[in-house]
């Protein structure tokens, strides 16, 4: 996707935005609260409560300490960023929760329970990460994510969208060419950056879950906020914020509908 690029492009971008720097992914919306609580709900402390959670790409581990301390029977923090790890483990220490809270790159731990927070839209294989994710919980748990910005919103390129829709209107060589400006990782597609970016929609993620093991119990896109009275089916890929929803392991829900047909007979 994206209309303008080769020469034309990049001076366009850097002329826009000199040294890539923008404010919209930052984690400024989450400041004095609660992430978990922002983007999952009020009831989250409910679904915790007692309970072995996976924080599924947990960075440097706040949102699983906080649940540690909230409520939550154990807690493993999985990340591939050591450094990460690393330093969760530090924070864990400082908070007095490292007896019911674990961080590692991988665990042989099943989950009554798996959070994943801004992560789907960064994932280079979302289909591997749900069957990672279907191993690692319990065949009644449930499987809670959240993510955003999708990439159908304003903003949705993240460091690339110098303006509003800016990552769909210029090429992705162009934007990759004005990033080189002032990166050095020598990244070719939005997916080489850090962090990653597979352009992850409402209409792919959909796909993704109905081709997985898990079935869908929810799936709510919450429009930007302003943009509400605009917001339906026609509208929701261009002004969701942010997409959540939690999923069932397709083996509880044939259980479940065993037990309803029984139950009528």
């Amino acid at each position: 996707m994206g209309i303008i690029g080769g020469t034309l492009g990049y001076r366009i971008l850097k002329w826009i935005s000199k040294d890539g720097e923008n404010d919209y992914c930052d984690g400024s919306a989450y400041l004095h609260k609660s992430k978990l609580e922002t983007m999952l709900g009020a009831g989250i402390w409910d679904r915790i409560a007692g309970r072995t959670v996976i924080d599924f790409g947990c960075g440097e581990g706040a949102e699983a300490i906080e649940m540690a301390q909230k409520g939550a029977g154990y807690v493993v923090g999985l990340d591939l960023w050591r450094e990460r790890i690393e330093a969760a483990r530090r924070a864990a220490e400082r908070a007095g929760v490292a007896d019911r809270c674990n961080f590692a790159t991988t665990t042989d731990a099943k989950a009554d329970l798996i959070i994943s927070l801004d992560s789907f839209e960064h994932f280079a294989d979302p289909p591997d990460i749900l069957r990672q994710m279907r191993r690692l919980i319990k065949d009644d748990g449930r499987l809670m994510l959240a993510f955003g910005c999708p990439w159908y919103h304003p903003f949705g390129g993240h460091q690339f969208s110098v303006f509003p829709w800016a990552h769909l209107i210029f090429t992705e060589k162009s934007l990759i060419h004005w990033r080189a400006d002032f990166k050095t990782d020598g990244a070719t597609r939005f997916c080489e950056v850090e962090g990653g970016l597979n352009e992850m929609s409402l209409r792919r993620m959909k796909k993704i879950i109905g081709e997985s093991d898990f079935a869908i119990e929810t799936f709510e896109p919450v429009p930007i906020r302003r943009l509400k009275r605009l917001h339906n089916r026609l509208t929701q890929e261009w002004i969701t914020a942010v997409v959540r929803c939690t999923l069932i392991p397709r083996a509880d829900l044939k259980s479940r509908t065993l037990t309803t047909e029984g139950k009528q007979q």
